[in-house]
């Protein structure tokens, strides 16, 4: 993958970061975009910085580029992509990861009850960014057959459809993700590029560490709070998933579709950075709304 140009947006933190780290580790350029930089924060604010993010893939053994940009900015998302074509002369990789709205929902709360601007505030970050870089990168990368649109969400598609993902906003977010990779596919295939939707298990991001009180290295600590996070993994995990996609000269067969890093580990032979394969969806259906009596190990 020496050749090979990807944009990860949202790789400020967690999913993002990790993907791009781990396209770097294949060797490839990586524009990271997020609105952390050193210069200034995000609404998130948070301390991770794409500029961070940068490094660590160029120290993976790619070429980290970080460009700070705000997806829902039209003029942006176009003068970053204008830029990737002007030094690079082309795209292979694209990855919707942008989010940045976990401060933006409210549990068990009915959409009545919920604050109606940060909801239609959550949408934006989660469907409009995405929709906007789409529309600007997909030109450059459908220059060359053979592209790879990947479509981050939570949950798989299946998964996602016989579940209400609480509270309603989220859950119309991170279903519409997956629809809209499978939309995308059918605009892409003439074109010879493929996409998918992709979904980490239970993500020990930045942020999921903190909120549990631990780090990674004392993770484990935080299972007695919450039993599936025995089968929680790495951002490196999904990261992985999304190499071996890029990576696979038959990608082709997979455009459409709703994927999870836990399916893709068995397929492509890759592991967690402990060595394990966890698989936190298959936990959820088969042990904790299945009754099966099993241990999380069994999931690992």
């Amino acid at each position: 993958m020496t050749e090979t140009v990807a944009l990860v947006t949202g790789a400020t933190r967690g999913t993002g970061r990790g993907i791009a780290v781990q396209l770097g580790a294949a060797g490839a350029t990586v524009y990271c975009t997020g609105r952390t930089t050193r210069q200034g924060r995000s609404e998130m604010d948070r301390a991770e910085t794409i500029e961070e993010s940068a490094e660590l893939v160029t120290a993976a053994g790619g070429k980290g580029i970080a460009v700070r940009t705000d997806h829902l900015v039209p003029e942006q998302v176009k003068a970053l992509v204008e830029r990737i074509d002007s030094e690079q002369g082309r795209l292979d990789v694209l990855v919707n990861d942008i989010w940045g709205a976990d401060h933006l929902w409210s549990w068990d709360t009915p959409v009545w009850e919920h604050d109606l601007d940060k909801g239609l505030r959550l949408l934006r970050l989660a469907l409009d960014t995405h929709l906007i870089t789409s529309h600007h990168a997909l030109p450059l990368l459908i220059r060359r057959p053979g592209g790879l649109v990947v479509e981050v969400t939570d949950g798989t598609a299946g998964f996602n459809a016989t579940r209400y993902r609480n509270p309603i906003f989220y859950d119309l977010a991170k279903t519409a993700v997956s629809r809209l990779a499978f939309a995308q596919s059918h605009e892409l295939r003439p074109h010879g590029a493929a996409a998918v939707s992709i979904t980490p298990g239970f993500l020990r991001s930045e942020m999921m560490l903190d909120n549990f009180g631990v780090t990674e290295e004392n993770w484990r600590d935080a299972i007695a709070h919450s039993p599936a996070f025995a089968i929680s993994e790495t951002p490196a995990y999904v990261g992985r998933a999304v190499a071996a996609l890029a990576a696979d000269p038959d990608r082709m067969r997979w455009s459409g579709s709703s994927l999870s890093s836990g399916q893709l580990a068995k397929e492509y032979g890759f592991t967690d950075v402990d060595g394990s394969r966890p698989d936190v969806w298959r936990w959820i259906e088969e042990v904790e709304e299945g009754g099966k009596d099993a241990a999380p190990a069994d999931y690992r």
